[in-house]
């Protein structure tokens, strides 16, 4: 079976380790295929968005490839398109993937005097810098493949998109709020998936984008306290540590903003009754969510924190429910 690579929190094992080759294994450590939660958090945006705007789908869209063959809504009846379903979903994974590489890229020293950190496949030496670059640009050009096949407005926003993507593993060298950042980027989906299906970008997709910025800040923050004494320790910022004790009161406050942009977004649709009782059913998940949390045990708060996948599939449920049966 050649040697394992356990990796953070990934154990010895994993499929990984018993089905790919030795030499990829580490690429696709690097590359967090181990772990697709963060896969998850960077797709939900996209498909929320992808099913919010399935009514409004038009004709399709000149610019681009892919609304020539396969015209966003062809389904009809409030579905989302499942061709964009797919396509979506391909280029979340290997660009959440391409984002991994750059912030093990900018964070390898760092990484490397770190516990939980130090056997990630960089600081331990098994890809070198310069093949870590090119493995990076390979998930890139993949994800460039998928959305020049999309209308004009979806690939101008695609390429925005890189802005904040490459701007947040900086961030927490120069601000107490990185989590905020990573909203920015990783909850463009949003935008993109809106865009995608109507070749426009309308209020409902800001909504939704606004809020998910919110959600972001609340569920990285539990995750950052899993940290939190590293980065104070080399002097990076977090959230975890700028609110600290008052860490579960916010936590109230971001989930209720990403609550209120989520139904601003689909009331500004007109979204039918089951989709308000998915919200009523998400709200509760964020209570358990806010009560089950201790912010001083790593494996509880990762546990919580990886709770937020299934956050996503209520959301995506009243959505497509309140556009089908409402």
């Amino acid at each position: 079976m050649g040697a394992l690579f356990v990796t953070g929190d990934m154990p010895a094992g994993h499929w990984i380790d018993r089905w790919v080759p030795v030499a990829w294994r580490p690429y696709f450590k690097l590359a967090r295929i181990d772990r697709p939660i963060g896969t998850w958090l960077l797709l939900w945006p996209c498909w929320w968005s992808l099913a919010l705007a399935a009514p409004f789908a038009g004709p399709p869209h000149p610019g681009g490839t892919l609304p020539g063959w396969a015209p966003a809504g062809w389904l009809g009846g409030g579905w989302p398109d499942p061709i964009l379903f797919a396509l979506l979903g391909v280029g979340a994974l290997v660009m959440r993937g391409a984002g991994c590489v750059w912030n093990d890229i900018r964070d390898r020293d760092l990484d490397a005097q770190v516990a939980r950190t130090r056997s990630r496949p960089l600081p331990a030496g098994q890809v070198s810098v310069a093949a870590a670059y090119v493995f990076m640009v390979a998930l890139g050009l993949i994800g460039l493949a998928i959305l020049v096949g999309f209308n004009r407005t979806a690939v101008l926003l695609g390429v925005v998109a890189l802005i904040p993507a490459c701007v947040y593993p900086l961030a927490k060298r120069f601000t107490q709020w990185p989590q905020f950042f990573l909203g920015l980027a990783f909850n463009w989906g949003a935008l993109l998936g809106w865009a995608a299906v109507t070749g426009t970008l309308d209020w409902p997709a800001v909504a939704l984008y606004l809020g998910g910025i919110a959600w972001t800040l609340g569920y990285d923050t539990i995750y950052g306290h899993q940290d939190k004494e590293d980065d104070v320790a080399f002097g990076v910022g977090s959230a975890a540590i700028a609110l600290r004790t008052t860490t579960r009161p916010w936590l109230v406050v971001f989930y209720g903003v990403f609550l209120t942009g989520l139904i601003a977004a689909g009331t500004s649709c007109g979204i039918g009754w089951p989709f308000y009782a998915g919200v009523a059913l998400a709200a509760l998940h964020f209570a358990w969510q806010i009560r089950r949390v201790r912010f001083d045990d790593a494996a509880n708060c990762l546990k919580v924190f990886r709770s937020n996948r299934d956050l996503g599939w209520i959301v995506f449920a009243a959505i497509v429910a309140g556009n089908v049966l409402g």
